[in-house]
């Protein structure tokens, strides 16, 4: 279901984008833009980063544990 909708989105034209950005500057108007894209910036960075001490965790976990194998 969720690959349906990440294939929608793939779909979009620059017409149906335009209208979704009308619609959220009438929805928060011009001043609330700025805030909700630094928000939404934040998130996307502690996402990376979390993501990328999780797999630094499991590269370092895999090393010890070739390590103590061999």
């Amino acid at each position: 279901m969720i690959l349906n909708q990440l294939m929608f989105i793939g779909n979009m034209g620059v017409g149906e984008w335009v209208v979704i950005l009308l619609v959220v500057i009438l929805l928060f108007g011009g001043k609330k833009i700025p805030e909700l894209a630094r928000g939404l910036g934040k998130g996307i960075r502690e996402f990376k980063d979390a993501s990328k001490e999780i797999k630094d965790e499991v590269k370092k976990g895999m090393e010890e544990d070739h390590l103590t194998k061999s």
